[in-house]
């Protein structure tokens, strides 16, 4: 019995872990992306690009990256 109940416990676990691999996996910030520092930037604007009038709000996860 013990066996079973060590199985289940490890599949849970493995189950929550993907789980949450999955969803932290589409953190991030909705927009293009932003090139590298003093990267070469072409003159066209992008359509895509995020609006920079918005101030850049910070996010409780910006602290991990």
């Amino acid at each position: 019995m013990a066996l079973i109940d060590r199985r289940m416990v490890y599949r849970a676990t493995v189950a929550v872990v993907l789980v949450s691999a999955i969803g932290l996996s589409a953190c991030g910030r909705k927009g293009a992306l932003e090139p590298p520092p003093r990267a070469a930037v072409p003159s066209d604007v992008d359509p895509g690009a995020p609006n920079d009038d918005e101030p850049d709000r910070p996010f409780i996860l910006d602290k991990l990256i």
